[in-house]
């Protein structure tokens, strides 16, 4: 006779400890820097859950919208409609990548869950990295953002620009050496076999709309959610920063044709600005960075901050998530650079 044990209580995921043990840390850290400055406790912490509120509401709807996307290719698209219609080389895979955010207008938040929905219907990996880093500037709304704030001129020629090359050049090196079926880290592959199994068994018969459409706005909200963390966390990390780094320090750094381009991207990165809306941020900065940095800003800043830092990281593995970062920022502060010097700055 089998006896049934009692199944043992699972341990509490590792990732979820990490992720408590960091944002209590951020918040530790907060207070302590608050309490150390002699400053007004109270009004610190209003100035903090101000810019947090701030950043997360600004790319929260663009996270709902990416991951509702997510769903919505899960269901209707199959991977043989993705794979007719692919270029068979790898810079011709990496240059449509770029165009691909026409289709899914989405920003820095929005576009990961997409990217990783894409990635698992075949999407090769350098098609796959271009739209990641293209896309939250490659749609018509960031254009129209850009066009209102700087007009057409050389400040939206040169953004449209060094982000398609510096798209490409990244998924073409990404695309040369990784393997696709190691880029998805195993937790998240695995998760979306799940989704598979259970969203799409449907009884004998053609499914219906709503039985689809229900099933892509279940696979939507868990996207949310999943990656509705990692967005919690970026922003309280943006909102920490823009609260106890002094922004008079910053901008006294900015000088030169190179310094200016480094302290901008690192502004970039710092702040976190919603794609939609970092013309106008860096609009303000016209008067006192160059050009170069301006355009640097607006190309890098999209492509990688805080907030898609750490999405990454709950999707892709170590490697590719370093490669993510450092080759934009590389490649940015390259091209500022040389913007800078044939304008004579």
């Amino acid at each position: 006779m089998r006896i049934d044990h009692p199944k043992a209580a699972s341990p509490l995921p590792i990732k979820r400890v990490v992720f408590v043990l960091l944002a209590a840390s951020v918040l530790s850290a907060a207070i302590y820097q608050a309490l150390r400055a002699g400053d007004d406790l109270y009004l610190t912490a209003s100035v903090f859950a101000t810019r947090f509120l701030g950043i997360f509401i600004e790319a929260v709807p663009f996270l709902l919208l990416g991951s509702l996307t997510s769903g919505l290719i899960e269901t209707f698209v199959k991977t043989d409609d993705i794979l007719r219609f692919l270029p068979r080389s790898r810079l011709g895979a990496a240059l449509g990548g770029t165009l691909l955010g026409l289709v899914f207008p989405v920003c820095e938040c929005g576009v990961v869950p997409v990217t990783r929905r894409l990635f698992r219907k075949g999407l090769p990996l350098s098609m796959g990295v271009a739209f990641l880093l293209a896309a939250p500037f490659m749609n018509p709304i960031v254009f129209a953002s850009t066009y209102i704030a700087f007009g057409f001129g050389g400040v939206l020629i040169g953004r449209a620009l060094l982000t398609v090359l510096v798209a490409v050049i990244v998924a073409t090196v990404i695309g040369s050496f990784a393997d696709p079926r190691e880029v998805l880290k195993p937790t998240s592959a695995k998760a979306g076999e799940e989704h598979s199994h259970h969203h799409h068994h449907h009884p004998p018969g053609r499914p219906g709309l709503r039985a689809k459409l229900f099933s892509a706005m279940q696979i939507g909200g868990d996207d949310f959610f999943e990656m509705g963390r990692f967005l919690i966390l970026g922003s309280g990390l943006a909102a920490l920063l823009q609260t106890f780094v002094p922004q008079d320090s910053l901008l006294a750094l900015g000088s030169g044709p190179i310094m200016s381009v480094l302290f901008m991207q690192i502004l970039a990165f710092l702040l976190s600005v919603c794609s939609t809306v970092d013309s106008f941020l860096a609009l303000a900065f016209v008067n006192t960075f160059s050009t170069g940095a301006i355009i640097s800003f607006l190309s890098f800043g999209p492509m990688v901050d805080i907030k898609s830092t750490l999405m990454f990281t709950g999707v892709f593995r170590r490697k590719i998530v370093l490669y993510l970062v450092l080759l934009p920022f590389v490649l940015n502060l390259l091209a500022g650079v040389l913007i800078n010097v044939a304008l004579g700055y």
